[in-house]
């Protein structure tokens, strides 16, 4: 029965986790994609609004958000699925990659907003 679901390098390896587990997963996988939809509007809003920021700084900023919004998506999977795996193993579940990426990133992008506010 595993080996017909997908990706199969996930399902084929370990038992059956608790339900409950796997669904939170998840939601935490489809949160993290809610996240990126948000980081790809804020960066198409960014650039298609006019407000008054520094040019190259307001792109800069625009294109980080596009970035981020691209990385997460994919992070993400992986993460779903080493944690999927380490609960069908019953080993510790992996820290995420994703929430220090994107800490450091929206920082960044405020900075670059704000500075491109000041200079204008």
């Amino acid at each position: 029965m595993s080996a017909s679901r997908f990706p199969r390098w996930v399902y084929t390896e370990g038992g059956e986790p608790d339900p409950r587990f796997t669904l939170a997963n998840e939601r935490t996988f489809l949160a993290w994609i809610r996240t990126a939809l948000a980081l790809i509007a804020g960066g198409v809003a960014l650039e298609a609004l006019a407000l008054p920021i520094q040019p190259g700084l307001r792109i800069a900023a625009s294109a980080l958000l596009l970035v981020l919004g691209l990385v997460a998506p994919l992070l993400a999977w992986f993460g779903w699925a080493g944690t999927e795996r380490a609960l069908r193993c019953g080993r510790p579940l992996p820290s995420s990659r994703l929430g220090l990426l994107l800490a450091v990133g929206v920082a960044a992008v405020a900075v670059l907003v704000l500075v491109g506010m000041l200079v204008t």
